[in-house]
C-alpha cells in the first residue's frame, strides 16, 4: 500500500509540475522583461534570462508617471476599502446568520441576487451618482464608497457565522454582555482566519481595480497604480519596460505574501463550508 501511494504521489507530482511551471511562466517573463531595454523585449527567440536595465526602466517609469505616489494612492484606497468592506460584511453577515426578523430570507436573496447583475449595467448610474450628486470625483472616497457594501463578502461572512456554535453567543448574553460586545469580543475572534481570507480578497480586488478609478480620478496626483500604468500606453508609443517594472512592483509583494500565508488563506476559505 505504501509503495502504491508513493508511485501515485510521484505520478501526480509529475503531472502537476509542468502545469505549475506553465502558470509561473508569465510571471517569470514579466520579471525578465522588466530588466531588459525595450528593443530586447520583442527579440526572437524570446529572452529567458534577466538583464541589467531594471533600475533604468524604474527611473523612466517614475519620471513618466510618478509611480511611487500612485502606489501610495493604491495602498491607501485598498486599505480603506478592505477595512470598510470587512466591517460591513461582518456586521451584515452576522445579522443574517444570528438574528431572526421578518423578510430575512427576502433580504438575503436580494443581496445574493446582486451578484448576478453585470457590473457594466450599473457603471453609468453609479458614476452619475458619485460624480454629479455626491461630487466625489478626484477623492479617495469616490473610489472606495460605491464598493464598501460587498455582496460576496456578506454572503461569505454569513456562511462563516452560521458555523459558529450558538451556545457561546448565548453564554455571553447570559453573562450580561451587550450585543456589540458579543460581536466584537466573541464572534469576531472566532472567525479570524475567515476575516483574513476575505481581507486578502478585498485588498487585491481594490489593488487591481482599473476601470472605476479611471472614471473617477482625472488628476494625475490622485491616480492609482493601475491607472498610472495605463497612461504609458499612448497612440504612438508604449513604454513596455515601464509597464513590466510597474507590474512587478504591484505583483511581487503580494505573491510572496500569499505563498507565506496560503495555509491560513485556505483555512479561512473553508471555515464556513460546514455548518455545525
Amino acid at each position: 500500500m505504501k509503495r502504491r501511494r508513493f508511485w501515485l504521489s510521484l505520478g501526480l507530482h509529475g503531472l502537476l509540475t509542468p502545469l505549475a511551471l506553465l502558470w509561473l511562466a508569465p510571471l517569470w517573463l514579466m520579471l525578465v522583461f522588466s530588466t531588459l531595454p525595450e528593443h530586447e523585449i520583442f527579440r526572437v527567440p524570446t529572452p529567458l534570462l534577466p538583464g541589467g536595465e531594471f533600475l533604468e526602466n524604474l527611473a523612466s517609469l517614475q519620471a513618466d508617471t510618478n509611480f511611487f505616489r500612485a502606489l501610495a494612492n493604491s495602498l491607501l484606497v485598498s486599505l480603506l476599502y478592505t477595512l470598510g468592506g470587512l466591517l460591513l460584511s461582518a456586521l451584515a453577515g452576522y445579522a443574517l446568520a444570528v438574528y431572526r426578523f421578518r423578510l430575512q430570507g427576502l433580504v438575503f436573496s436580494l443581496i445574493v441576487a446582486t451578484l448576478t447583475i453585470p457590473y457594466f449595467v450599473v457603471l453609468i448610474p453609479q458614476y452619475i451618482l458619485v460624480a454629479r450628486e455626491l461630487k466625489l470625483t478626484n477623492t479617495y472616497w469616490g473610489v472606495v464608497l460605491p464598493f464598501l457594501a460587498n455582496a460576496l463578502g456578506v454572503f461569505y461572512m454569513r456562511q462563516v457565522f452560521l458555523s459558529l456554535p450558538t451556545s457561546l453567543l448565548d453564554a455571553g448574553r447570559v453573562d450580561g454582555a451587550s450585543e456589540g460586545r458579543i460581536f466584537f469580543q466573541i464572534a469576531l475572534p472566532m472567525v479570524t482566519p475567515s476575516l483574513a481570507a476575505l481581507a486578502l480578497i478585498l485588498f487585491l480586488n481594490a489593488w487591481n481595480d482599473y476601470l472605476w478609478p479611471l472614471l473617477v480620478l482625472s488628476q494625475k496626483e490622485m491616480y492609482t497604480a493601475p491607472v498610472a500604468l495605463g497612461t504609458l500606453i499612448g497612440l504612438t508609443r508604449v513604454s513596455w519596460g515601464g509597464i513590466m517594472v510597474g507590474s512587478v512592483l504591484m505583483t511581487a509583494p503580494f505573491l510572496v505574501l500569499f505563498l507565506l500565508l496560503q495555509r491560513y488563506f485556505v483555512a479561512g476559505i473553508t471555515a464556513g463550508a460546514v455548518k455545525e
